[in-house]
């Protein structure tokens, strides 16, 4: 179990300094046009739900709750 919660610490810890690397790097990456909208680019707009980092942090985070409480629940000594 404690072997459990350190390698999940470990992912989670893993996941958000990746991501904040490369939210980082894209913020820097941008370059302004003097105006805030710009163009959305076709990929996106032909998968817009698959696109938005924040359906995909949704969809994620459910599926490791579940997997959680499944692996939880067959684990579970009475």
């Amino acid at each position: 179990m404690i072997q459990f919660a350190l390698v999940m610490s470990v992912v989670a810890f893993l996941v958000a300094t990746v991501g904040f690397i490369y939210t980082y790097s894209i913020g820097r990456n941008q370059k302004f046009q003097g105006e805030y909208d710009t163009e959305i680019s076709e990929k996106v707009q032909e998968h817009p739900y698959l696109r938005n980092p924040v359906f995909l942090a949704c969809i994620i985070a459910t599926g490791v709750a579940i997997a959680s409480i499944i692996y939880f629940a067959l684990n579970y000594t009475w």
